[in-house]
């Protein structure tokens, strides 16, 4: 990270540079006049695609509000994916900011810190709809409890945000004192590698759930080995969608996390760090993809079928679909088709 001080003894690689005596001289620098030497940024943000990405954000955030006023069931995703979409308008107002105000230390830190975090919560988002996918298909095909999976990766995904959150506030008071920022920045490649190694896990699990979905399937048919209550719902063109799109966010996500862990690796002054393009593509453009998507596909919608329902408790088994808990006679009668079918 650069420092806007320039008379700050902690940077070595300010030796032998110009020393500006006017107090004022931050509001009279230009990368013309200045170079970047003294700038936080390596070049200077394009104002057009930052408010770009400023606005998409904010008809996301504003979405998804709505959708969760709509469709009250999904309060947990709502407030996920508010929350990440608001800190993105943040994040790149700070960015726009900084096109004007490269040698502040203010606008830098509102992007790095707000765009940092920001998909630990829609990541948790997604966390909370793999439950209901796998009570939808059926908790005999999961390896795990439905219930499990936020119940896990909710609270990593958490360590995650906390550790990013700390590396960044370090970070933060490091360079606001002239001091090196090389642990506020390792602590925030670690909170980034927890983060990208909870969604890796997330991903495999999920991808081992469709695997045994579709062999269970296979052997036993429909009927036996997916939850019967559910029919109409997995056949619907929006929860398929749903589907897609929930992969594909996720996908936009982890890919995310890996190009942070990498440019901040590099450090400050690293090759991914210097370009802004890396940033637009590899940053911007796929959580962009990823919170659009499920704004289209939004699983309050895409699950309506199944929210609608009015299923007795006694019809249940004491609790609503998306309790993880099917009919105990259904389960009953899978398992002894599955024992007989193995035996033949």
């Amino acid at each position: 990270m650069y420092s806007a001080d320039p008379t700050a003894s902690a940077y070595p690689d300010y030796t032998g540079a110009p020393t500006p005596i006017d107090p004022n001289w931050r509001d009279n620098c230009t990368p013309a006049l200045c170079g970047f030497q003294y700038a936080y940024f390596q070049y200077v943000p394009t104002k057009s695609a930052n408010m770009a990405f400023a606005v998409l954000f904010g008809i996301s955030a504003l979405a998804y509000l709505g959708q969760g006023i709509a469709r009250k069931r999904w309060l947990g995703f709502t407030i996920a994916m508010v929350s990440g979409c608001a800190l993105e308008v943040i994040g790149y107002a700070g960015r726009v900011m900084a096109a004007d105000q490269l040698y502040y230390e203010t606008p830098f830190l509102i992007q790095i810190i707000c765009l940092t975090i920001a998909p630990a919560f829609l990541a948790a988002g997604i966390y909370l709809c793999l439950s209901r996918i796998v009570v939808t298909f059926g908790a005999e095909n999961s390896r795990i409890s439905a219930p499990a999976y936020p119940r896990i990766f909710i609270p990593c995904d958490f360590l995650s945000l906390v550790l990013q959150a700390a590396g960044g506030g370090i970070a933060s008071v490091k360079t606001h004192t002239g001091q090196d920022p090389a642990l506020g920045n390792n602590i925030m490649i670690a909170g980034l590698s927890v983060q990208v190694a909870t969604l890796l896990i997330f991903i495999l699990l999920a991808v081992d759930f469709a695997i045994r979905t579709t062999r269970r399937t296979s052997r036993l048919g429909a009927q036996n080995a997916l939850d019967p209550r559910h029919a109409k719902l997995r056949k619907s063109a929006m929860f398929k969608g749903f589907l897609v799109g929930l992969s594909l966010s996720t996908l936009c996500i982890f890919t995310r996390c890996v190009y942070r862990v990498a440019e901040l690796s590099e450090g400050w002054t690293g090759h991914l760090m210097s370009k802004q393009n890396y940033f637009i593509g590899l940053e911007g453009a796929v959580i962009v993809v990823a919170v659009f998507l499920l704004n289209i596909f939004h699983p309050g919608f895409c699950f309506r079928e199944a929210l609608d329902m009015k299923t007795s408790k006694t019809e249940t088994g004491g609790r609503t679909w998306y309790g993880g808990k099917k009919k105990n006679t259904v389960v009953v009668q899978e398992r002894n088709v599955e024992t007989s079918k193995e035996s033949m």
